[in-house]
């Protein structure tokens, strides 16, 4: 029976697993008909070839385990968050909106803003941008029309308020939002957006972010109004805010932060985004989420103290103490996790019986994803369950390998090795990334892991008690948690801390996981592990290999300027930047799933203030060898603190490298590319870019600029522009056999010239990045 039962739960997992096959079979998704499939295999496979392979499961185990696999995949499209009639998204007027949530009661009106009534459901966070983030439960909505009011102020409202449902994504100025909390009633004016998918391919889908959480718009914030009078705080969030009070007056910041987040998680505690990057630079991240770690200490110290009581006593106080810390980690589904184990554990060693680990995480996994199915493709969910497989299974194995040790130290290199490789598979499908430091810095700090999460926990029970108490016991902790986020930090700094191998197609990741269950399941392979190692290994490093020997230029989908990534057998160069988020959530993140840990070249023409912001931020982890540039001043407000900020780049670059001005009319090679200024102000690029000419509009002068200007201009093989009206005269001289629009709009009269000449056209706002192959180009 417990083996169909576990037969059982690993076909639901693997039927909501099955969900990320992309494609359809006769109008059904192609997982749910695979998972039919391997269902009817296994039962014919189960009456051929017996108990020796199958291990006795009757054929009908196996017909329903393939049914279960099915319904799991129909569960998981049910359960996919659909906007009601009502909800509060149908207010977009939006090409992007409407097709999400088809047209509903509200009549069309040319609006500028919207007046959102509503009830705070989430804790406000704050954002890297330092603005407050909260969910607000929608319950009316009315258009707040600026230009009514001469001044601007949002707060003249018009037309008749209309009831809504729906969550909503509020952003808002931070000190509009100091008093709010869960369950406040508040009114936020603002500008209602539709959460779009990436452009770039590979990118983070923001709108799928929010619609698995049920929500189908945001809220750019302005202004926000209190609808009542001060409404008592959640028992939860104000206990959850004294520990974290006391902590910090204790420790100060960001000492306090940190204890507070390794005792609750970091979704309960805003930690500064720095430490966040550095504990992820380092393989530390883990330190800041409430899991298993922390769940095991609580379980084990209210056992250890509460030896004297009956069992039930044990059981119900044990129970009530781990419901209370689920509560206030803000019910994430790692600590949701542990809790089930933990139950599970406080049942069986209350009433003397053993526990099954792998049942126990098998049921958790299984009672989660029946509770939210969402969650299968949840980072963290999937984290927690992969690192707590690993230090069930993998663990006894690793610990052979340091028997020479003392007993007592063989945890402390055996439980990050086997978390780490059971983790590092999916961390290569998703961000691409290698921390080779990890494990010596999670074996140097177990200890202080150890030791500030249990001296975090009983200083957050003296906080609710007596909060000096709290505060005092929060003081001890100091000089344990500086040295932990001083080795953050210098982990961080090591060369090649956050090494870039490229991001691993998911074929490779299922290969790699086959494996590492090769090695646990069958004993007699224990021996052969380094060799499943090198093909991992190998599984990594020859397409990371073969993409450093192409040639290709991508010319990424960006909000300002567009970005080119040129990539020649190895050597990587970059033409603009962005601004700071664009380098940040684009140009960064594209650089690392491609392999690319630094950068030969950067060229940058008339550097505008935002667009420097953009270079510092790629600066930070890709120094250039070579930097091409020009400061622009279009646009600053402050000209000589622009030129300041401006110099200091090129100081930065020089100590390290070569930075050198670029003038008009000034020939650059650089690698694979060959760029001349042939004009500035606006900037127009000639560019040879894999044995192709190209001519580059930063932005398109105007008509009759272009047409005296087009006599000096040869043929080329592809153009790239903003959208605006380019002179027929020139695009006949140019004669383009490729265009790229990087704009947000085209131009009618250039777009019907293009298509009449049958000009191959590329509109990366709606397309996304274009990758070009020596004479190839082809759109991502």
């Amino acid at each position: 029976m417990a083996e169909i039962s576990t037969l059982l739960g690993l076909s639901f997992i693997l039927g909501l697993l099955l969900t990320g096959v992309p494609g359809s079979v006769a109008g059904l998704p192609l997982g749910m008909a695979i998972s039919l499939l391997l269902g009817l295999l296994a039962a014919g496979l189960a009456v051929g070839l017996g108990k020796r392979v199958w291990r006795g499961l009757p054929r009908w185990a196996w017909l329903i385990a393939g049914l279960l696999g099915f319904v799991a995949g129909l569960y998981f499209q049910v359960r996919l968050p659909q906007p009601s009639s009502s909800d509060v998204c149908h207010a977009i007027w939006s090409e992007t909106a409407v097709a999400r949530c088809p047209s509903a009661a509200f009549a069309k009106a040319e609006v500028k803003a919207f007046a959102v009534d509503g009830k705070v459901v989430s804790a406000p966070r704050l954002t890297r941008s330092q603005k407050l983030q909260f969910e607000l439960a929608a319950t009316e909505i009315r258009s707040a029309n600026p230009s009514a009011d001469p001044s601007g102020d949002l707060s003249a409202v018009s037309l008749t308020p209309q009831p809504v449902t729906g969550k909503l994504y509020v952003t808002l100025p931070r000190p509009a939002g100091e008093q709010l909390y869960p369950g406040r009633t508040v009114t936020v004016t603002g500008k209602l957006y539709a959460p779009q998918p990436p452009t770039n391919s590979g990118g983070f889908n923001f709108e799928k972010y929010l619609a698995q959480q049920g929500i189908s718009a945001g809220l750019n914030g302005m202004e926000l109004t209190y609808l009542s009078d001060r409404e008592p705080a959640p028992l939860l969030w104000a206990m959850r805010q004294r520990i974290m009070q006391v902590q910090e007056r204790g420790l100060g910041n960001p000492e306090g932060a940190l204890v507070s987040a390794m005792v609750m998680g970091k979704a309960a505690v805003d930690i500064p985004y720095e430490i966040q990057d550095q504990f992820k630079q380092t393989g530390l991240a883990h330190a800041l989420a409430a899991s298993g770690t922390q769940v095991t200490l609580l379980v084990g110290v209210v056992l250890a103290l509460s030896q004297r009581l009956s069992n039930r006593w044990r059981f119900g106080l044990g129970s009530g103490i781990l419901l209370l810390y689920l509560g206030l980690t803000g019910l994430e589904p790692s600590v949701l996790r542990a809790g089930i184990m933990g139950f599970v554990a406080l049942a069986a060693l209350t009433a003397n019986r053993k526990v099954k680990p792998l049942g126990s995480l098998l049921m958790a996994a299984v009672a989660l994803l029946i509770y939210n199915p969402l969650w299968i493709w949840d980072l963290g969910f999937l984290l927690s369950f992969l690192a707590t497989l690993g230090l069930l299974v993998t663990v006894p194995i690793v610990s052979k390998w340091f028997d020479w040790l003392p007993s007592n130290l063989i945890p402390i290199f055996a439980i990050p090795i086997s978390a780490y490789l059971w983790t590092l598979p999916l961390m290569l499908a998703v961000f691409g990334v290698v921390a080779p430091y990890s494990i010596l810095i999670n074996i140097i700090v177990s200890p202080l892991i150890a030791l500030i999460s249990l001296g975090g926990m009983i200083s957050a029970v003296g906080a609710l008690i007596y909060p000096k108490l709290g505060g005092l016991l929060a003081w001890t902790l100091y000089y344990p948690t500086h040295g932990f986020l001083k080795g953050a930090e210098l982990g961080s700094q090591l060369p090649g801390a956050n090494f870039a191998v490229g991001t691993v197609h998911p074929a490779l990741v299922v290969v790699m996981y086959g494996l590492i269950g090769l090695i646990w399941r069958w004993p007699k392979l224990h021996r052969y592990w380094w060799l499943a190692l090198m093909v991992g290994m190998t599984l990594v490093a020859v397409p990371a290999g073969y993409s450093a020997t192409q040639s290709q230029v991508t010319v990424l989908a960006t909000a300002e300027r567009s970005v080119l990534v040129v990539q020649d057998q190895g050597t990587v160069g970059l033409i603009h930047s962005g601004h700071a988020k664009d380098a940040e959530f684009i140009v960064l993140p594209f650089l690392q799933r491609q392999g690319v840990n630094h950068l030969d070249w950067v060229v940058a023409p008339q550097i505008s203030e935002r667009e420097l912001d953009g270079l510092k931020q790629i600066f930070v982890s890709k120094l250039p060898r070579f930097f091409y540039s020009s400061a622009g001043f279009s646009g600053a407000k402050n000209i000589a603190q622009h030129n300041q900020d401006y110099r200091a780049l090129q100081a930065q670059v020089a100590d390290h490298g070569t930075a050198m001005a670029l003038s008009f009319g000034q020939t650059v090679k650089a690698g694979l590319a060959t760029v001349t200024v042939i004009h500035s102000n606006p900037d127009i690029l000639a560019m040879q870019l894999s044995g192709q000419t190209w001519l580059w509009f930063d932005e398109s002068p105007s008509i009759a600029q272009q047409e005296r200007f087009v006599k000096s201009l040869k043929p080329v093989d592809g153009i790239g522009w903003s959208g605006q009206a380019l002179s027929p005269k020139l695009l006949e001289k140019l004669n383009p056999k490729l265009a790229i629009d990087f704009g947000e709009e085209i131009d009618s009269t250039t777009e019907l010239w293009l298509q009449q000449h049958q000009v191959e056209l590329h509109r990366l706002q709606q397309e996304g990045a274009v990758r070009l192959r020596l004479e190839q180009a082809a759109a991502e």
